[in-house]
């Protein structure tokens, strides 16, 4: 039986109101298809007969829909989100994987990822504060760990331009993902990414890294995005060639 042949690429359309980027698979069907992702994932599948400007346009056309389903996601994300208890097989998400909580308790606290989960050992395992502040202190942590080696990859990028490496703040906000002060050189990320797969995170960086080069959303800010982005992918490549 002879197998389907899929290609999927990732494809950043310009907007009136920002950059629109969706996942594209090539397969055998008849129509263009779309569909928006609880995650944020915009995909679309289509003939490989079918030109890809005929599908950029497509997309864009469906740009209001788009929105809507996006925020109705993130209105539904916030409606259902529950305070955590910090309870053995309590789930937390991380870099786009959910992983569950195990308790245990101890004397030298710490809180680890050990095979696929989050391993908390704590002095008390009915104390909520106790547990509370131990994983909040240790969720800063990471999310700084993170944030500045993807930034410090992300910044690789950008060499022919000579930026300077930015002060990388992080804290909660409620509308935006990342913000940028050029002329301070400072670069806000929302902590919350730290639960988005890697690819949002560098996709949000180098958004804001492009903000010290174009201090708006013109079309040469969204021409350096992509360019940059695409930069970023060759290296990506390069580096995992390296690996084997």
């Amino acid at each position: 039986m002879n197998s389907v042949r899929t290609e999927t690429e990732i494809r950043e359309l310009p907007c009136e109101n920002g950059i629109l980027v969706y996942q594209l698979t090539r397969k055998k069907v008849k129509n263009v298809n779309l569909r928006v992702k609880p995650d944020g994932r915009v995909l679309v599948s289509a003939n490989e007969r079918i030109p890809t400007e005929r599908i950029d346009e497509f997309v864009r056309s469906k740009r209001n829909f788009i929105t809507a389903a996006l925020e109705k996601y993130a209105q539904y994300d916030r409606t259902i989100e529950q305070p955590k208890r910090y309870e053995d097989k309590e789930r937390f998400r991380l870099l786009g994987e959910s992983l569950e909580l195990f308790l245990h308790e101890g004397k030298e606290e710490s809180v680890r990822i050990v095979g696929g989960h989050i391993r908390m050992t704590v002095k008390d395992t009915n104390d909520f504060k106790r547990k509370e502040r131990l994983m909040e202190r240790w969720l800063r942590e990471l999310q700084t760990e993170i944030f500045e080696k993807i930034a410090r990859e992300i910044h690789s990028v950008f060499g022919e331009y000579h930026l300077r490496f930015p002060q990388i703040k992080i804290r909660r906000m409620r509308s935006r993902w990342g913000s940028c002060m050029p002329t301070r050189g400072i670069v806000t990320l929302n902590s919350a990414l730290i639960e988005k797969p890697k690819a949002c995170i560098e996709y949000v960086i180098l958004h804001e890294f492009a903000h010290f080069i174009h201090p708006n959303h013109s079309k040469a800010f969204y021409d350096l995005v992509e360019g940059v982005y695409a930069g970023l992918e060759a290296a990506e490549r390069a580096a995992a060639k390296e690996m084997f």
